[in-house]
């Protein structure tokens, strides 16, 4: 039985063109190799297996190589190429840092770096994960880095970059690598099933594309796992079931009930789900992920950013037309909030419930496919008739003006609901709330009340409740107000001067025009007076600081003593 070598070794590119996702990179590396412009020391860095090592030996290949290709391809042929290839090549030193981080490692490479090549004409030193490097070892590093010998290169790899000393770095010609997109793994993966003899389907690919996040190593990697899962004829369903991926068609049927409101069939599919053995931090991660790719699918411009298989991209489109922009907007927004408190919860699947039940509370009506179309035809919604409240008894006894008749129900819209009658909706509650005290005034207006010892008492009550401060509305209704019919005048009486200083000051103005809406009379004037009859005295209590400290002087006859021989007041 041959020996197995697993696809990420044995599908390793062997130059330039064999890179993926890469081409700037391979490009300005086979200029500076015709141009004869090479550096001594080059920084690789970028996430993890997406070529930083397989470039830098195919790199070092190509400039030992005797008969390079027109296009800067190594031969394969020559004597550099096919030492490289058996593995026995001198020219080419691979050192892990991270394993060999010491002074005592970086002064054998310096001692080594002074033998020249046996064959070809340079000697590259490849040092993997040089963040690894301790400070001591970077120092010494650097004087043999700045001025190597002139048959020596460097070529440092790294995915941390920010962890390498600047001085290492502005010695250097940094490369930054990039993610490997989810289609040019698909293809590459296609091109290895295709050698393989292995049948698979693209949404399967697109799965285990997405799953490897960028790196074309990882890739592979679950590549020849679910070979060994499920053989030579790989199904999209085997490939969720062996990588334990949640399936899309969940989400879609979680989007079904968000947009019906029912949430205890989302409480049961999220149960099951669990059960299945799904990490529920990943869950809330995939269906902040499923409003995102319904987001960009909404518009055919951004659909190339959802790297999914096309079949599936047909779904989201699909859906994305059921669903309106704003509650795709806000769906977002609350999946994306419980994520990140996820972890600082104490019970996170009461946390996501609560989300799936906010996310059922939104019920998006308007398609987002018809969005532009029904804000041009939306009609101006009907003024909401105001809700009548009466302001005393009397109020409540004469005769009210006849109220129209309420219109018929309309049927609900179903596709075509426009925007004005969802806000009105939306807000129909907030705005009976605010047109009472507005309904109260122009009835009170239209009934000519004349203003009784009754009336007065309910409509100050009805001003005084508007006022915030309770201990302002404590104030103003502890005594009741005087209506002087020849000056037409009401007096609110109040204990002390330093409240009736502050009404006249803060809030004077609010309360006379308050009164004269509710009592529907615009002349009427307000004042405030301080109570200076036996039974405010009696009732009144110490307000300000000098009220109190004689109020103690008057409890404690000795405390004038002490104040005259201390030579002291209390204030």
């Amino acid at each position: 039985m041959p020996q197995f070598i697993v696809s990420a070794r044995k599908y390793r590119p062997s130059s330039f063109g064999g890179l993926i996702g890469q081409d700037n990179i391979a490009r300005t590396l086979k200029n500076s190799i015709m141009t004869g412009q090479l550096a001594h020391s080059y920084l690789f860095c970028g996430p993890r297996g997406v070529g930083k090592t397989s470039t830098a030996r195919i790199f070092a290949k190509t400039i030992n190589c005797m008969n390079p290709g027109p296009d800067m391809e190594p031969c394969g042929e020559c004597e550099s190429c096919r030492s490289f290839a058996e593995g026995r090549s001198y020219c080419i030193h691979e050192l892990d840092a991270a394993s060999n981080n010491s002074v005592d490692d970086i002064r054998n490479l310096t001692e080594q770096v002074r033998i020249p090549p046996q064959i070809g004409r340079y000697s590259v030193y490849i040092i993997d994960e040089v963040h690894m490097l301790s400070q001591a070892a970077f120092n010494a590093f650097l004087k043999t880095l700045e001025e190597p010998p002139a048959h020596a290169i460097f070529i440092l790899a790294t995915t941390e970059k920010h962890k390498i000393l600047p001085t290492i770095l502005s010695r250097c010609q940094t490369y930054d690598f990039n993610r490997i997109s989810v289609a040019d793994m698909v293809r590459n993966m296609k091109d290895i099933a295709a050698a393989e003899n292995i049948t698979i389907s693209d949404d399967a690919l697109h799965i285990i594309a997405q799953k490897a996040d960028g790196a074309m190593r990882d890739a592979l990697t679950l590549f020849d796992q679910t070979v060994a899962f499920c053989g030579t004829d790989i199904t999209y369903d085997m490939v969720i079931k062996n990588l334990n991926v949640l399936d899309y068609e969940y989400y879609f049927k979680l989007t079904d009930f968000f947009l019906a409101g029912d949430y205890p069939s989302c409480l049961l599919l999220f149960d099951e789900i669990l059960s299945k053995g799904f990490n529920s931090l990943h869950f809330i991660s995939g269906l902040s992920s499923h409003f995102r790719d319904m987001i960009v699918c909404c518009n055919k411009a951004s659909r190339v950013l959802a790297e999914l298989a096309p079949t599936i991209v047909a779904r989201y489109d699909e859906y994305s037309r059921k669903c309106s922009i704003k509650f795709l907007y806000e769906a977002q927004g609350i999946t994306t909030a419980c994520e990140a408190a996820y972890k600082a919860s104490g019970n996170g699947r009461l946390l996501i419930e609560f989300a799936l039940m906010k996310l059922c509370a939104l019920r998006g009506e308007l398609p987002s496919g018809d969005l532009q179309g029904a804000v041009a035809a939306a009609p101006a919604a009907p003024a909401a008739a105001p809700v009548a409240t009466p302001v005393a008894a009397t109020i409540a006894a004469a005769p009210a003006p006849e109220a129209p008749k309420p219109a018929a129900p309309a049927k609900e819209e179903k596709s075509s609901t426009s925007i004005s009658n969802l806000l009105k909706k939306a807000m129909q509650t907030t705005q009976v709330k605010a047109e009472e005290p507005q309904a109260a005034v122009e009835l009170a207006e239209e009934a000519a009340i004349e203003i009784s010892d009754e009336v007065l008492a309910d409509a100050w009550k009805k001003v005084t409740d508007n006022v915030s401060n309770p201990r302002v509305r404590s104030g103003l209704v502890k005594f009741s107000p005087v209506y002087d019919k020849d000056s037409n005048t009401v007096t609110q009486y109040v204990l002390n001067s330093a409240q009736k200083e502050w009404i006249e000051k803060n809030l004077m103005v609010q309360l006379q025009s308050d009164l004269q809406k509710v009592l529907g009379n615009k002349d009427v004037s307000l004042k405030v007076d301080i109570k200076d009859d036996a039974a405010a005295d009696e009732a009144r209590k110490p307000y300000t600081t000098r009220e109190i400290a004689e109020a103690m002087r008057q409890k404690n006859k000795d405390l004038s003593g002490m104040e005259i021989n201390l030579d002291l007041e209390i204030k």
